[in-house]
């Protein structure tokens, strides 16, 4: 009942504000009924949200629900839900925020034949009515072109909830230089998986489909931007001064982001006063010095950088252009893949050669003179990232996590390995959350407010 009435929304006028509300407050009566309440162990009275609220549509029953339930009065689990069809609810009310914005700008186009710059009018009015900055209103403007001009489909999907407005972001940006064709394209093909990814994560999908879409093209890209590579320095507000490198090339940027972290590493035991960015803006300016950043007992000691190229063997052998992956960076065009996996200046770098359909590691290879534990060669070839959820620091630079304690079992084997970076492996064991490998490589882990969040040891589709 509550479904067919919400799907009634889009036929109200003006002219039934009264049967508006009436229906509203049916829903109402109707969603708190579903909304039973049960015992807590405290002796509260908690409210208890219904089970199949993930699936209700973006409409008055659940805005109505959301407005009528005390969040406090839930379980631990359901403040969680409640949590999640917020989220929705808010996505959809972006769409309709958006489509009022390009109504104005349509007010202002029907005005086109009396005055002179009809968008520049429309941004004034919003500028003045939501008392915003220039650069405000022109985003927002752009932003509701392209939902209804170039990719309609993304603007349905906000206005179902099945995406937020950071992911609709990312997902614009992403594709912004594609033709409107080929942008529709990368959408169609991952709308459907959008909300399972974390925005970095969506990131790279999306630059990965656009370099797999038309590799000639992303390469022309690549060697425009690489031929105006610049460094710039600007003054702060506070006085400091940022540095940076514009245009320059992945590997080297992955290789040099590397060294710098291992060798702040190493400041940081012999010097905790200062964190770890301090370190790393330290040694940054002392390697560009001609300072070698690390020094022991009167020995500059200088390590060369590493990273992990995930590359497929027909790329790799030429046949086709897909994109490669540099852990920590993400995908990179066929070329680049292919000269890394040749020669890298002399770092240290680990590779993976992977099946071009299934995906699956073919081989894999190090060029350190040491190479790490067959065990924990294994994890860092199943899972390019730590398999907490949303994170994307690369397998080298974590720790090998026994999913089942060593204390319990008295043995260690892949099965029971697992990387997470250093920050999520210490706050696993020290707020309680828990996680295990399914069969079919994935990671569920569960935390102490009772949900279930499921993590892929796959790369992201």
């Amino acid at each position: 009942m509550v479904e067919e009435k919400a799907e009634s929304v889009a036929d109200w006028d003006a002219a039934d504000w009264d049967a508006e509300d009436r229906l509203a407050w049916e829903l109402t009566e109707a969603a708190m009924a579903a909304a039973s309440t049960i015992g807590d162990p405290a002796g509260e009275e908690r409210l208890c949200l219904p089970a199949d609220l993930d699936a209700w549509p973006v409409g008055v029953g659940l805005v109505m629900l959301l407005s009528a339930v005390d969040v406090n009065r839930l379980s631990p689990a359901d403040r969680v839900g409640f949590l999640r069809a917020a989220d929705r609810a808010n996505s959809a009310g972006q769409a309709r925020f958006l489509g009022a914005v390009a109504a104005v700008a349509d007010a202002y186009d029907d005005l086109a034949e009396s005055i002179e710059d009809p968008e520049a009018g429309a941004s004034l009015e919003l500028r003045s009515a939501l008392r915003w900055t220039r650069r405000a209103a022109e985003t927002e403007l752009g932003l509701a072109h392209d939902l209804r001009v170039r990719l309609p489909g993304l603007f349905e999907a906000l206005a179902a909830g099945i995406i937020d407005r950071r992911r609709m972001v990312v997902m614009v940006r992403g594709t912004d230089h594609l033709p409107i064709a080929h942008a529709r394209m990368v959408i169609d093909a991952l709308i459907g998986e959008a909300h399972r990814l974390t925005t970095g994560q969506l990131t790279e999908t999306v630059r990965r489909a656009c370099l797999d879409l038309d590799p000639a093209s992303a390469r022309l890209r690549y060697q425009q931007s690489r031929s105006s590579r610049r460094l710039e320095a600007w003054t702060d507000p506070d006085g400091t001064v940022t540095l940076a490198g514009i245009g320059l090339d992945p590997v080297a940027v992955a290789a040099a982001k590397d060294r710098i972290n291992r060798q702040a590493r190493t400041r940081k035991t012999r010097d905790p006063s200062r964190s770890l960015d301090q370190h790393r803006a330290d040694v940054y300016l002392d390697l560009l010095n001609g300072r070698p950043a690390n020094h022991s007992d009167g020995d500059w000691k200088v390590r060369a950088g590493r990273i992990h190229l995930l590359v497929d063997l027909a790329t790799l052998t030429g046949l086709t252009q897909n994109a490669g992956d540099l852990a920590g960076y993400g995908p990179v065009i066929a070329d680049i893949a292919r000269q890394t996996a040749h020669q890298l200046d002399g770092a240290v770098w680990d590779w993976t050669v992977t099946h071009p359909d299934t995906g699956m590691a073919l081989t894999d290879g190090t060029t350190r003179r040491r190479p790490t534990a067959s065990q924990t060669r294994r994890i860092r070839t199943s899972n390019r990232t730590c398999v907490a959820p949303g994170c994307r620091m690369p397998t080298i630079d974590c720790d090998i996590d026994h999913t089942r304690t060593w204390a319990a079992t008295a043995t260690t084997t892949t099965n029971h390995l697992a990387p997470l970076c250093r920050h999520d492996h210490c706050i696993r064991h020290q707020t309680g959350w828990t996680y295990h490998k399914l069969p079919n490589g994935d990671y569920q882990w569960h935390s102490p407010l009772h949900t279930t969040y499921t993590t892929t040891g796959a790369d992201p589709p």
